[in-house]
């Protein structure tokens, strides 16, 4: 992860509140499996867990391009653009 620009991102609250509640929900599930929870319960929240993630990375992806990638194609700065198609690689996978 670079960590060579400082970024400002819009959302920030947005994504720390859904993140915090992911994390929750995932301690949540974690207690389901220990104490030995039915699986198919489980797996219906861990899809749940895996949505709001996905909701997540759609929120950082729009504020990335409406803030980063807009002022690196102002500025002709093609390692933010090259940067970005490499995290939506790893993110898509």
């Amino acid at each position: 992860m670079s960590s060579e620009h400082k970024h400002n991102h819009q959302e920030t609250k947005k994504v720390i509140n859904r993140m915090s509640r992911a994390i929750g929900h995932m301690e949540s599930i974690k207690t389901m499996f220990e104490e030995g929870r039915d699986c198919s319960e489980i797996l219906i929240q861990l899809s749940a867990v895996r949505s709001a993630i996905n909701n997540v990375g759609k929120i950082v992806l729009q504020d990335h391009i409406n803030n980063c990638v807009v002022d690196a194609v102002e500025t002709g700065d093609k390692k933010i653009l090259e940067d970005l198609n490499n995290a939506v690689d790893k993110f898509l996978k």
